[in-house]
């Protein structure tokens, strides 16, 4: 078997660190580990999406009255052992490419491929994107550097379209003490889901609640992960986008048997406040927000809570999802002073004896908003459903159906438009190692 390093073609361009990587495996390439423990992994995902604006008219000065697209994506994740002794070392590679398979230019721009240079109104035919990442181990610590895919409260990477958003940057897992997780990290780049070109880390800027283009030379993160036993954790961190904002997060989930079922309970506190030169602006807000649910023979009941404090709506960074219950298939229902309440029922076929397919809907209805320039009451509300089936054994075993469908509807139509919307994705994963 060939060690995955060679797909690396030029160790300079990586900068000092992962040269110096380079070297160590020149002389290590054949340490056990370092091959014996790599894995390559494709996913190709197969994308429809259709969202319909409702406000009827394709001269509507917010944009076309339609986005439909479709597209097929691959995911090429290659990851390594380490090298061995005391302290080992290992390369990961992500590699991504999008191909057009049905588009038009008055309905393009759904996130699924990046604008055409030519036409700002279609779609390229292609694109693609690579990722590199050196990473060390010692102990129970690793400290990558280079492409990361972060799935943390803080920082959550997105993955709602074709191809996912992917950040750069420098990522410490600690795990040296028992039940007790350590996170470092600190980002200074980051590439969109439909984009090639790498760009400066930056704000989110959702219905213009705050301004677009706001970037910061990095983002920094520390957080620890405690876990109390088998049914309660607890989890805190902080974040700062310099000079623009600071960010603190505290969450519980527990879970507790009761009767023939299982109560679940998922608590979230977010405080955000403006940072160092404050260079977009004032920020001032608390999020709250929870979820409990009951599981019983297949069924699961939930109800969700979420509220915004403050003059300002809740912040995050741009190719990110934020961490909030009320964060569903269209909106966030993070607006300033918006008060958000969901109600969500999800089936598992298993318990019929349908393995493989599940349904979910949920209901999220907001109001309380404050809008910028008027003295409106914000109202919003989401519906959303999903039907997902994975095929169980065959030829076509492991592949995944999801049909995803949701309403959305707000009365503050000068920052946010009414949608139907239809998201059809097919998916496989399999391994090449």
């Amino acid at each position: 078997m060939r060690p995955p390093f060679p797909l690396i073609t030029s160790c300079p361009v990586l900068g000092v660190g992962a040269a110096l990587l380079c070297a160590v495996f020149s002389t290590q390439s054949q340490a056990s580990g370092f091959i014996d423990d790599s894995s390559a992994t494709v996913e190709a995902r197969t994308v429809y999406f259709n969202r319909d604006f409702r406000d009827g008219h394709t001269s509507n000065p917010q944009g076309a009255s339609k986005r439909e697209e479709s597209a097929q994506g691959f995911i090429l994740n290659l990851q390594s052992g380490y090298t061995e002794g005391t302290v080992g070392f290992g390369v990961d590679a992500l590699g991504m490419l999008g191909f057009k398979l049905d588009s038009s230019a008055d309905s393009s721009n759904s996130g699924l491929l990046p604008s055409s240079g030519n036409d700002p109104r279609g779609s390229e035919g292609q694109y693609a994107k690579l990722g590199l990442t050196a990473k060390v181990r010692a102990s129970h610590s690793v400290l990558k550097y280079g492409a990361l895919l972060p799935d943390l409260p803080l920082i959550k990477y997105n993955d709602g379209r074709l191809l996912p958003t992917m950040f750069n940057g420098a990522l410490l897992t600690s795990r040296e003490l028992n039940n007790l997780t350590f996170t470092g990290a600190r980002l200074n780049r980051y590439t969109a889901r439909d984009s090639t070109d790498a760009q400066d880390i930056r704000l989110h800027c959702k219905n213009k609640r705050y301004a677009c283009n706001v970037t910061a030379d990095h983002f920094d993160l520390y957080g620890v992960e405690y876990k109390l036993n088998d049914r309660v954790s607890a989890q805190y961190q902080y974040a700062e986008l310099e000079d623009i904002y600071r960010q603190h997060y505290l969450g519980v989930v527990a879970s507790q048997p009761l009767a023939a079922g299982s109560l679940k309970a998922d608590l979230r506190v977010l405080s955000s406040a403006d940072s160092g030169a404050a260079r977009a602006g004032s920020i001032d807000n608390r999020a709250l927000s929870g979820l409990l649910g009951y599981a019983v023979s297949g069924h699961t009941f939930s109800a969700g809570w979420q509220r915004m404090i403050g003059d300002n709506s809740m912040p995050y960074l741009d190719g990110s999802n934020p961490y909030l219950v009320n964060y569903v298939q269209v909106n966030d229902f993070a607006a300033a002073q918006e008060r958000s309440w969901q109600l969500r029922y999800d089936y598992d076929f298993k318990a019929i004896g349908i393995n493989g397919l599940s349904f979910l809907t949920r209901y999220v209805n907001g109001d309380h908003i404050k809008v910028v320039g008027s003295e409106q009451e914000g109202k919003e509300w989401e519906r959303d459903s999903e039907l997902k089936y994975v095929v169980q054994s065959g030829t076509f075993k492991g592949v995944s159906l999801r049909l995803r469908s949701a309403t959305y509807r707000t009365n503050y139509e000068q920052f946010a438009r009414d949608v139907d919307e239809t998201r059809l994705i097919v998916s496989y994963n399999f391994s090449l190692l």
